[in-house]
């Protein structure tokens, strides 16, 4: 399996690969840059369909950590870990501690955290084989779960896109098509329907669904159905390249907007967004609120108003992000990759 001929492989500094033959731990750490500090970010559980997959994954993950972490200002590195594994049938603590020993194993050139199919409590367990680990629930500075703060990130940025798509910040009566009812997926419908935006949601589980028809009044549609839906805004918010070469066509949404990683299946696809007219807003820059949350506890931060201030600046990074694009009448992913790569040097 190559790295250094890999397309994904964007000069990453660190790769590390880590196996436990008695957990059965097979797992991918990947650092993209240590240039602004240590990498952080989170780990992700998956059973991938193959190891070049999980590979792809890492490699992709990292890099966007180093470009949503420049971009939040935070003076933290980009990295991402992936196990390869089914959360729901092969997670034990005893995986979980041959990981942390793996992290440890880099002496700190790489913190860890929560991502998907990874929780809170997971992250306690990773913290028995080491101290480079956050997004904890107990300790004096422990961030807890980031996924409200993620999901506040989200809403307040969809909020500055469609003051700049329509002149009106507003979400009543915004219809908001929600893909992935998981953690940040379900705080941010939380949010909208606060905001009286109607909801359209999908998710693979159907306790989601009935929890967001009860809960927010949501319609359901299919997950093969939510990009086609009819909307102010769609929000992917389950895993990446969900905009790809099949759905860019199908899309009637006016902005994209959505908390997951990755989900451009390939850099030109910002490009056909734009020539649809559809305001496609950078995913890391979007969905940084949850590592904003996890730097503090990682710089551990006590100043109060920090993760305030930082929030703030980032959603304001989001607007002046989305206005250089439209004065220029170019896509915004390219403006805010080179908006990162100013602060990387």
């Amino acid at each position: 399996m190559p790295v250094f001929a890999h397309p994904e492989f964007d000069g990453h500094e660190r790769v590390l690969f880590a196996h436990d033959a008695e957990t059965g731990l097979k797992a991918i750490i990947a650092v993209h840059s240590t240039r602004l500090g240590r990498a952080a970010g989170g780990c992700r559980m998956w059973p991938y369909g193959s190891e070049e997959e999980a590979l792809s994954d890492a490699l992709r993950l990292s890099r966007g950590m180093t470009y949503k972490n420049a971009v939040a200002g935070l003076d933290l590195g980009g990295g991402k870990s992936v196990i390869i594994a089914d959360p729901r049938t092969q997670k034990t603590p005893a995986l979980l501690r041959a990981f942390g020993r793996a992290v440890d194993a880099l002496g700190g050139l790489y913190t860890t955290a929560e991502d998907v199919g990874v929780s809170v409590e997971d992250m306690e367990i990773v913290r028995q084989a080491t101290t480079h680990v956050a997004g904890l629930s107990s300790g004096p500075h422990a961030s807890g779960d980031p996924s409200p703060v993620t999901a506040r990130g989200v809403f307040e940025g969809m909020r500055r896109a469609l003051a700049v798509a329509t002149g009106s910040d507003a979400l009543a009566g915004r219809t908001v098509a929600v893909q992935g009812l998981g953690h940040v997926g379900r705080h941010l419908c939380a949010l909208l329907h606060a905001a009286g935006a109607r909801l359209v949601v999908a998710d693979i589980d159907a306790a989601r669904l009935a929890d967001a028809e009860r809960s927010f009044d949501a319609r359901v549609v299919a997950p093969d159905a939510i990009a086609a839906v009819e909307a102010d805004v769609f929000a992917p918010c389950a895993l990446g390249g969900v905009l790809d070469d099949a759905t860019i066509p199908r899309l009637r949404a006016r902005i994209v907007a959505g908390a997951a990683n990755n989900q451009l299946a390939r850099p030109e696809h910002a490009e056909a967004l734009h020539a649809r007219g559809i305001l496609y807003v950078p995913d890391f820059a979007l969905n940084a609120g949850g590592i904003i949350n996890v730097a503090r506890e990682i710089e551990r931060r006590t100043d109060a108003g920090w993760l305030e201030e930082r929030l703030a600046a980032m959603v304001g990074n989001i607007e002046a992000i989305l206005r250089e694009a439209q004065a220029k009448d170019v896509s915004p992913n390219g403006v805010a990759e080179a908006f990162a790569r100013r602060r990387l040097g």
